[in-house]
This record gives structure tokens, C-alpha cells and sequence, in this order.
């Protein structure tokens, strides 16, 4: 008998703690349902996918507001890469993270939401954007993502359903917004302001409203940039990686080839040769 009321106390203790439990969490706002692959919605128009606005074809097309300044050193980008080079996007040579704001025009992206910190996923990028009510620190180590704070917002039924980011630098760099070179401004000290949400007529499409403020801009940048949810419940996160397979090698500031038979090459016209005074040379 006193074990059998040592059971009924303890399923007892069990429900309440459950119900209780449930109340609480009844109580306090929902988090969305953001759960899934993204895909990017982002038509090759011109057959290049990476761009800022999904709407327009990239490079000069995207009818980005540059200064006179940095409009130079977008032609001068796509002048190099007529000649072979990599022009104002480098880094992709050097299999350096994309970073913001190209990271969120990758073909997928996977939103991770926790109550403290958002985690979204994009490639090789990883974002986290705070949501714990933290001030802004003091100083910052500068990364290709920046640093993110974000506040979820609360509709009537008590559901959050929009989360408003606002990512600030120092930034590591040189950053662009696609592969002509399209230039963020090289001191690195871009602001991203962002309205992430689902659609209100379709939960399997999400926007992103982001905003660009950079001194390579004679104003703000603002796009809307889509994505449609995965429906196959077991889709296929890539885990390819840059240094797969890339041919590129850049050595200094000049970037050459890695043949086939793994030589080296020239990746432009008349391009000179490294340095090798470190290799002994073959006498002639």
C-alpha cells in the first residue's frame, strides 16, 4: 500500500510539473516555424545565380547607387577578369567566406532558432545574430559575417513572426556582392539592416528585406530577397567545400592556374611568373 501511494505521488508530481510546464510555455510567445532547407530564389539571369537583388542581372545590371569612385573600381574589376583575372573578387581564388551580404544569396540557406541566438547557415558562412538583449560590445574582431543583434517581433496571437537584424563591422575584407566585383567600400564598415519573415500567403516562402549602408553607396541599398522552403523532408545540405577541387592559386596579389598535371599557369595574357628566388634555379 505504501509503495503503491509512492507511485501515484510521484505520476502525481509528474502531471503537475508537466502541466505546469505547459502553461509557462503557453504563456510566453511562439517562435516560427522556419524549420527546413531554403532555397535561394534567384533566377541565372546573365547565368550567374550570386547576386544582391534576385530580380536583376548581376554586375552592372543590379543598377547599384556607387559612388564615381567606386563605379571605377567595378570596371577596372571586370576589365581584369576580361583578361583572365579575378578582378574584385579575389577571395574567391583564395577560398575566403563570402560574408555579407553576398553569404545570403548561396542556392541554400537553414535557419536555426534557439531563445538566445539565430543561427543561420549558408554554405560555408555561419551567421549568428544575438537575440538576448545584449548591448552592442565595445570592440568587435572583425569577420566576413559581422556582428549581429536581432529582436524578434510578436504578432496578435502572440506568435513571433518577423526578426529584425541589424549587423554592423568591422568587417574583414575585401567583400563583394557577386563574382564581377561589385564593391562594398574597403574601409569595412558596412551596416546590414534586415526584416526576415515568411510570406503571409505562402508559409514555404520567406523574405528578407535587407538594406545596405556602405560609403562605396551614394545611398541605402535596399532588395528583397527570397527563398522557398525544401519540400522533401530529407533534402541534401552540400558538404562541398572551396578548397575541393580548385584550381585557382594565388601567390602575392596575382592569381595563376594549377593545370591538370599540376603545373602552373598563367590565368591571364602576358602575366609574369612568381617570385621564386626562394627555389633554385635551373642553370641556363
Amino acid at each position: 500500500m505504501l509503495q503503491g501511494s509512492s507511485t501515484g505521488l510521484f505520476v502525481l508530481s509528474v502531471a503537475l510539473l508537466l502541466t505546469i510546464g505547459g502553461a509557462h510555455a503557453a504563456d510566453g510567445p511562439k517562435y516560427p516555424n522556419w524549420r527546413g532547407q531554403w532555397d535561394t530564389f534567384s533566377p541565372r539571369l546573365g547565368g550567374q545565380s550570386i547576386k544582391f537583388d534576385p530580380a536583376k542581372p548581376f554586375g552592372p545590371p543590379q543598377q547599384a547607387p556607387l559612388t564615381p569612385e567606386d563605379q571605377k573600381i567595378h570596371e577596372e574589376s571586370m576589365a581584369d577578369q576580361a583578361k583572365g583575372g579575378q578582378g574584385n573578387f579575389l577571395g574567391h581564388a583564395q577560398c575566403i567566406p563570402g560574408g555579407m551580404p553576398s553569404m545570403m544569396s548561396t542556392p541554400i540557406v537553414e535557419f536555426i532558432i534557439t531563445p538566445e541566438t539565430t543561427y543561420i547557415s549558408a554554405g560555408t558562412d555561419l551567421r549568428r545574430i544575438f537575440t538576448d538583449g545584449r548591448p552592442w560590445p565595445t570592440e568587435v574582431e572583425p569577420t566576413f559575417q559581422g556582428y549581429a543583434l536581432g529582436r524578434w517581433i510578436e504578432n496578435p496571437n502572440g506568435v513571433y513572426d518577423v526578426l529584425e537584424v541589424e549587423t554592423r563591422g568591422p568587417f574583414k575584407g575585401p567583400r563583394a556582392y557577386d563574382a564581377t566585383g561589385l564593391p562594398l567600400h574597403f574601409d569595412n564598415e558596412s551596416i546590414f539592416k534586415e526584416h526576415i519573415h515568411l510570406d503571409q500567403n505562402d508559409p514555404n516562402l520567406m523574405h528578407d528585406e535587407i538594406t545596405v549602408l556602405d560609403h562605396a553607396l551614394t545611398r541605402p541599398w535596399s532588395v528583397d530577397k527570397t527563398y522557398r522552403r525544401n519540400p522533401n523532408p530529407y533534402p541534401n545540405f552540400s558538404r562541398v567545400t572551396c578548397p575541393e577541387n580548385n584550381n585557382q592559386v594565388v601567390i602575392n596579389k596575382e592569381n595563376y592556374f594549377l593545370s591538370a598535371d599540376g603545373l602552373l599557369m598563367p590565368a591571364k595574357k602576358d602575366q609574369a611568373p612568381p617570385d621564386l628566388r626562394y627555389f633554385k634555379q635551373a642553370p641556363k
